[in-house]
């Protein structure tokens, strides 16, 4: 019986383990951030010309602050927003690009036309970027019959 048990467990993690994919995110995560810090980031790789964050004033005007492709960052949303997306919307703009926008403002060619950031953002820039943009998000409850 034990013999049997120890061959199934076996068995049962070469599965597991030949089912992953090497790529996969899984078990990555980076430390927690700083929301304040994350603004800053926001306000130093100049995020805000291209985009609105929900329910915050970023201080910024005149033609600098003129959202030719103003793609709204936070506010409320039916599904969470999570720390991989987020990150990945970031590091990898066009993985997905954002629904609900017309292609001649969001794209250049065939790829996102948010600037590329990989070269220059600090990693610690990144862990406060996501922090900051996650606080923005509310999730509110889908809408059910009658209600």
């Amino acid at each position: 019986m034990w013999r049997t048990c120890t061959l199934a467990l076996a068995f049962l993690t070469m599965l597991t383990t030949a089912c992953v994919d090497p790529r996969s995110s899984a078990g990555f995560r980076l430390p927690d951030g700083d929301v304040e810090r994350g603004k800053t980031a926001f306000l130093e790789l100049r995020c805000y010309t291209c985009h609105t964050v929900s329910g915050v004033d970023i201080g910024v005007r005149g033609k600098e602050y003129a959202f030719l492709r103003s793609v709204v960052l936070g506010g409320e949303t039916r599904r969470v927003k999570t720390y991989g997306e987020l990150v990945t919307s970031i590091i990898n703009p066009s993985h997905s690009l954002v629904p609900g926008y017309p292609n001649e403002l969001i794209t250049k060619g065939d790829e996102s036309a948010m600037a590329n950031f990989n070269d220059r953002l600090t990693v610690r820039q990144l862990i406060d970027l996501v922090a900051f943009l996650q606080s923005r998000y509310q999730l509110v409850p889908p809408m059910t019959p009658g209600s």
